[in-house]
């Protein structure tokens, strides 16, 4: 008979001594877990705080009582290992009645991680929590209960602070989300990230990231940048760190992150003390360099395999590819193997594809977009994956992880024989499709370009539809659509790389094929204008139109107050853009002004896609929200919001004042333009919806700083004759070379007046909307890429369209 002593109740913990005890009656083996409970579903416990698992029990996987007249196993809960003495191999134990030591022959580390932690300022109330078990999940969902809580902050952007953050908006709390790094889901790539970011925008999250908290107040958190915001609760999820403290001051090697170094069989540096689960170091299959990975299946399948070990089996250690999913909000994002990050760092040679596709075939109800990002070698290893949407990502990213695991070329993706019928997926799937495309990319040398590389070229093809070109495309691109690009070759000079797009990719090959077959030498946009447009475009939450109260209080306009009768509804769900915006053209043709129209749409990105087709046509947004999987929008023909829409609570008609703002900033001076942005700042403070349209000299007040963008010509000249950034502006009288523009910002600083950088900034967080003269851009030679971040861009039309709202209107 052997004694095992197992540290660590949950997980590989729990699996191990489960699979020890059903191989072998003969030895003891004892559980000893620090908290109140063994074998729960950590991973479930956000979704207990959401009201959206009723049943606590139903968490509690297995029980001590259970595991002891069930399995004969020893659980002794509410114990802490305190000490390993490895010499002559006994355990410090500290529960409730003392300290004691314990022996073992074979001695199992599985105490897991624990959440990191990070001096801040007033971490320590009672208003501040980490989530890793059921005592953490019964003292959040007591403190929403008993406090009514209204706001709430959560610290960190990964797999618990998202679904921390679903969770708690569930509940009906406003929740602000700061993550330090530039992106949500480290383990993802930034282009798959912005999917979920606007996602959660559209959610109503107040999202802040390369930002964290410095402060935590009794009813407020304080940002980094001074940002004060109102949060009832803080949850800190910023990540998680092995739980091997024990293990480190007895001697056990330990690498990665702190987590325990294993071998083959599990063993440590010291003979008969094995670790498992989340507290260990893994190998992982792709890049075969020592990591970290803390999932629940790593965990699960090692304390199998340890058990079999140790009962004389021979076993594999595993090497994991690091598979795994989390729901967010409406969205599902899950991933695999090797971001483009990792395999940048360890400079290996790549290739990418994206693929826009459905969950099932597109004309059965419930087709759902999802978009896959795959990672290959140039001779076909896969190298990793990503995906994002809302139905059937977690069956393809398991398709590619399984011939991850069994060392499949990106190629037979193609050959993997799906079960089809049109409720559940296409004829060819759209991991059939990754491995098209890759055979494309490896074998004929389709030549792909990413969304940082087509602002390169000159020579720049937009094969879409004149009506998708209208709303948005990429600055200098010429609209050939697909079905007219035979009969315009000769508009294309041949001796020039052409770069070709459409909206997601399809179009753009076909385009491609047309010019390679012709001689051009020609690269397709991967993903298209849909991924260009979402890595470059900020996005704002829904719009939703206002009108004011002869008080000046604001009313939104609700929906069901504006509903006709004859409304007339569409469904589009399942296709792709411009598939929905084609229906609501149609229908709107045949309509009279003052009717409405309500559309039903699968593809998110439509939410910011109808916001513009409307600005741009002159119709009106009634209103446009995510409900039930689905956009729903619903838009007015024409500029005229329908009469007695908004009453008082006596049912009199609201009066309609005009209470915005506008300017023109046309000059380039800084003391032209700190009086804007005082008197734009002023106005905001007083309720006034303000604008501030930004043309010719005016731009350089809201260039980015530290941004070069490589141009030519005409193009480069102006660039070199003009400032950088706000902080090199001139000012209008004795300038003197710069001298002077220097004195007033040292005498603005002395008199602690705040620079104009500062203000621009405190002008955003009031919600001053600022737009860039897009015409003024391409004259000027001024790139998006080279504009502050939060900046719209538009033409006079919208200038003139916020001033019909505006009682002040000034020329700056």
């Amino acid at each position: 008979m052997r004694k095992i002593m197992i540290i660590g109740g949950v997980a590989g913990g729990a699996s191990v001594a489960a699979r020890l005890r059903r191989l072998n009656e003969q030895d003891e083996i004892t559980i000893i877990e620090r908290g109140p409970h063994v074998s729960f579903a950590n991973c479930g416990l956000p979704y207990y705080i959401g009201d959206e698992i009723k049943d606590r029990d139903k968490l509690l996987i297995q029980t001590p009582e259970l595991m002891n007249d069930r399995m004969n196993i020893n659980v002794r809960t509410n114990t802490e290992a305190t000490q390993i003495n490895p010499d002559n191999k006994t355990v410090v134990l500290k529960t409730e009645h003392g300290v004691e030591e314990a022996s073992y022959d074979i001695l199992i580390l599985s105490m897991g991680a624990r959440a990191i932690e990070v001096p801040i300022e007033g971490a320590k109330q009672s208003h501040v929590f980490t989530l890793r078990n059921i005592p953490d999940m019964d003292k959040i969902k007591s403190y929403i209960n008993k406090r009514n809580v209204k706001t709430a902050s959560v610290v960190g952007g990964g797999f618990i602070g998202l679904e921390m953050a679903e969770n708690l908006h569930a509940l009906g709390i406003d929740v602000t989300l700061f993550e330090l790094g530039n992106q949500v889901m480290p383990g993802m790539d930034k282009d798959m990230t912005k999917l979920l970011e606007a996602h959660m925008v559209q959610k109503g999250v107040n999202l802040k990231l390369n930002s964290s908290i410095k402060k935590i107040n009794e009813k407020s958190v304080i940002a980094e940048n001074g940002e004060e915001i109102l949060s009832d609760m803080v949850i800190m999820a910023i990540g998680v760190v092995p739980e091997s403290t024990i293990a480190e001051v007895a001697g056990i090697e330990t690498g990665v992150k702190g987590a325990i170094k294993t071998n083959d069989v599990f063993e440590t540096s010291i003979k008969a003390i094995y670790a498992i689960g989340d507290v260990a170091e893994v190998t992982h299959k792709i890049s075969e360099q020592d990591v970290h990975i803390p999932l629940a299946w790593i965990a699960n399948r090692q304390g199998r395999l340890l058990a079999d070990h140790l009962n004389g089996k021979q076993i594999e250690k595993v090497k994991p590819i690091g598979t795994a999913i989390a729901k967010v909000f409406d969205l599902n994002a899950a991933s695999t193997g090797l971001n483009e990050r990792t395999l940048k760092a360890q400079g290996l040679d790549y290739r990418v594809v994206h693929v826009s596709g459905q969950s099932n075939a597109t004309y059965y109800p419930g087709a759902e977009p999802m978009t896959i990002k795959a990672l290959f070698s140039p001779e076909g290893k896969i190298y990793g994956a990503q995906i994002v949407g809302r139905k059937g990502v977690d069956k393809r990213i398991d398709l590619i992880a399984s011939a991850m695991t069994f060392n499949q070329d990106i190629r037979r993706l193609s050959e993997i024989e799906i079960a089809y019928a049109p409720p559940f997926s296409s004829a060819k799937d759209p991991v059939n499709m990754v491995g098209y495309i890759a055979q494309n990319v490896i074998e004929d040398d389709m030549k792909l370009i990413q969304y940082d590389e087509i602002n390169h070229y000159k020579q720049i093809i937009d094969v879409r539809e004149l009506i998708e070109h209208e709303m948005g495309t990429i600055k200098g691109a010429k609209n050939i659509p697909l079905g007219t690009l035979r009969n315009r070759l000769d508009e294309l000079d041949k001796n020039m790389p052409v770069a070709i797009f459409c909206q997601v990719g399809q179009r753009g090959y076909n385009a491609a094929r047309i010019l390679q077959n012709n001689g051009f030498n020609v690269v397709n946009l991967d993903g298209g204008y849909k991924h260009y447009k979402a890595m470059y475009e900020k996005v704002n939450p829904p719009e939703v139109k206002a009108v004011e109260q002869v008080q000046n209080e604001k009313i939104t306009i609700k929906e069901q107050l504006m509903k006709n009768e004859d409304r007339r509804v569409i469904e589009a769900s399942g296709l792709q853009c411009p598939g929905p915006i084609l229906k609501v053209k149609e229908n709107m043709d045949e309509m009279k002004d003052g009717e409405q129209l309500e559309i039903h749409v699968t593809d998110f990105g439509f939410c910011t896609d109808i916001e513009a087709w409307a600005k741009n046509t002159g119709n009106t947004m009634i209103s446009n929200e995510t409900k039930d999987g689905k956009v729903v929008a619903v838009v007015q023909k024409g500029n005229n919001l329908p009469v007695n829409v908004l009453n008082d609570k006596d049912g009199h008609q609201l009066v309609e004042t005009k209470n915005g703002a506008t300017m023109v900033v046309f000059s380039g001076d800084l003391d032209k333009a700190l009086a804007s942005f005082i008197i734009a700042t002023g106005a905001a403070s007083y309720g006034k919806e303000v604008t501030m349209f930004f043309t010719f000299w005016g731009l350089n007040v809201i260039k980015k700083p530290g941004v070069t963008v490589v141009k030519e010509g005409l193009d480069k000249m102006f660039s070199k004759m003009m400032p950088k950034h706000a902080g090199q502006l001139p000012i209008s009288k004795m300038n003197m070379g710069g001298v002077g523009a220097r004195m007033i910002r040292h005498v603005m600083n002395k008199k602690k007046v705040d620079s104009l950088e500062t203000m621009i900034e405190k002008a955003q967080s009031m919600g001053v909307k600022m737009v860039a003269c897009t015409m003024s851009m391409d004259i000027m030679a001024i790139t998006k890429e080279e504009l502050i971040d939060g900046v719209e861009y538009g033409g006079v039309a919208t200038y003139l369209g916020d001033t019909e709202q505006s009682n002040l209107n000034l020329f700056i």
